[in-house]
């Protein structure tokens, strides 16, 4: 195995890549990417991959346009090199929220960039908690989408009294994946009518669900600005629960949300290392969970040809 697998990382998250190879005793294969003087992107494949199969991880991060490009020009590199498969693994894939036409003369851009991976040379793609499962669907290469719904939901179980738990999503569209999190515990759920009002601004209304008194774990696929989990923070507190935590997948934290959630009044909030988070960003209160050994296991079961779904039975 370890001869016919070859992992490469864009600039996006190399700590997790590094990681991924560590899980599996093979070490990461170098790629050069560089600027020429005017500031096109060069890429070159540092390793033999004639025949191999081959794995690129790049997450969706800031700057977003450049590591999808890098992305991009790894994979058709790849594929000029005679790869015999090229897999995509974009732990954070942020084009997902765009998922549908809700204004006048938009691109539907999620399903552009899955177009724009199969032409580049992808030959499947490994993602994890995709905003909408309906996103899965722009996608005309098999796609293996991980969750980190167990990761998450056994930080809490090991470290926090769930007897007295409730998991609250933060709107009607966030219910089943804050549902799929609550029945991993075992725990109720709660439910927030939410309206959005602009990218950063939202208005919420009433708690449906007994929040009172309860241990409120807010649940989300990500953080980016921090305003929805602010606006909860406040939702809840109104609504008398006794302590409140947020979990989600992806820590995006961008804008203000560092400032935000600094002062906001919340024991604890808990994400993945799908997005790196520079030293800058950490609080006190936020704990960063490795997904690096699941991704590890798909991509080796991917390799061998095993059952992805095996891995949350």
């Amino acid at each position: 195995m370890n001869d016919a697998l070859r992992i490469f990382a864009g600039n996006s998250n190399d700590p997790l890549a590094r990681e991924i190879c560590s899980k599996l005793g093979i070490p990461l294969s170098p790629l050069e990417i560089a600027r020429f003087s005017n500031d096109n992107l060069h890429v070159q494949v540092m390793a033999n991959v004639r025949e191999r199969d081959v794995f690129v991880v790049q997450s969706f991060t800031e700057p977003v346009s450049d590591h999808i490009m890098e992305l991009m020009i790894t994979l058709d590199a790849l594929r000029s090199a005679s790869a015999r498969r090229v897999t995509a693994v974009i732990p954070y894939y942020s084009y997902a929220r765009s998922d549908k036409k809700d204004a006048p003369r938009i691109s539907i851009t999620g399903r552009l960039v899955a177009d724009m991976l199969r032409t580049a040379g992808a030959d499947r793609v490994l993602t994890m908690d995709l905003h909408a499962d309906q996103v899965h669907g722009f996608f005309t290469m098999p796609v293996d989408h991980l969750t980190a719904i167990p990761t998450i939901a056994e930080h809490f179980r090991q470290h926090y009294d769930i007897s007295n738990m409730v998991a609250v999503a933060t709107d009607a569209g966030g219910a089943k994946r804050a549902g799929r999190f609550s029945e991993r515990l075992g725990i109720p759920m709660a439910i927030i009518d939410k309206r959005r009002i602009s990218d950063t601004q939202v208005k919420q209304g009433q708690v449906i669900g007994e929040v009172k008194g309860r241990d409120a774990v807010i649940f989300e696929d990500e953080i980016s600005t921090g305003g929805t989990l602010i606006t909860t923070i406040e939702t809840l507190r109104e609504a008398g629960a006794r302590t409140i935590h947020a979990g989600a997948v992806h820590g995006v934290l961008c804008g203000p949300a560092i400032e935000r959630l600094r002062e906001a009044p919340i024991e604890s909030i808990v994400v993945t290392n799908t997005v790196q988070i520079p030293e800058h960003k950490h609080l006190d209160k936020l704990t960063v969970l490795t997904i690096a050994p699941l991704l590890a296991s798909a991509i080796e079961r991917i390799h061998s040809g095993e059952s992805v779904g095996a891995l949350f039975e």
